[in-house]
């Protein structure tokens, strides 16, 4: 593999050709490789205006990737024919209220969470610049930004971030007329103070700390849905609120 800079060019590239590049070569090591691949991406496409971050289960290192702020949208917004792969996530998200530092991973789940100011209903659109995206290395996924294409991010809600249980949150998902999905507990993260932990830790170890206005989404509650052009996806967090995308 090349160095972070020239693979970050190639996936900028994709972005702007819409011709997508083969895996293989954007491939990294390890994830310090892939992390240091979004450092200088971000470094082209930003400003960083969030995270997302995730696990595939309790016990599972998390993964996670910047939110370019030009990607961040309000609920309702239409996406065009630049996304391919359309792929729907439902997610809860928070806004960063103050700056982290590895310092706050310390704190109490109930301390920690007064750093945060706002809980939101989002959709996150999965996006690749990979051919045969489907058989890709996860490794490539995580540094072409794990994946992201969108953000889409609901009214803020009424519920305070120290109730935020990921385990307990009921999620509808619609597409169109023809594709519901209705889950309860569906995140396999589990406990979402655990992911903010580590992404506090990580993003201070990397050199790019959580400030305030960020948004941090924490994976899905669903599961990853496709969608088709010319439909509407419409979700609902019960008790968060709902949201909306249309393509």
């Amino acid at each position: 593999m090349s160095n972070a800079s020239e693979v970050a060019d190639r996936l900028i590239a994709a972005r702007s050709s819409g011709q997508a590049v083969d895996w293989r070569d954007v491939l990294p090591s390890d994830r310090a490789g892939a992390y240091a691949i979004q450092d200088a991406t971000l470094a082209r496409i930003g400003p960083v205006g969030g995270w997302k971050v995730g696990a595939s289960g309790p016990d599972a290192e998390p993964v996670c990737a910047p939110l370019p702020a030009s990607g961040l949208l309000a609920s309702g917004a239409r996406l065009g024919p630049d996304f391919r792969l359309r792929g729907v996530e439902v997610e809860v998200a928070l806004r960063v209220g103050r700056a982290l530092t590895a310092d706050d991973a310390a704190l109490s789940d109930r301390e920690l969470a007064r750093a945060f100011d706002a809980v939101y209903a989002v959709i996150e659109v999965v996006e690749t610049r990979l051919e045969d995206w489907t058989n890709s290395a996860p490794l490539a996924q995580l540094a072409d930004l794990q994946s992201h294409g969108a953000l889409l991010i609901g009214a803020a809600s009424t519920v305070s971030p120290a109730s935020v249980d990921l385990r307990s949150v009921e999620a509808d998902l619609s597409i169109g007329e023809d594709i519901s999905r209705r889950t309860i507990g569906g995140n396999p993260a589990g406990d979402i103070w655990r992911l903010l932990r580590w992404l506090i830790r990580h993003c201070a170890d990397r050199g790019v700390p959580l400030l305030p206005g960020h948004i941090v989404t924490t994976g899905s509650c669903t599961g990853m849905v496709f969608t088709e052009a010319g439909t509407s996806a419409r979700a609902r967090l019960v008790g968060f609120g709902e949201v909306a995308v249309d393509f």
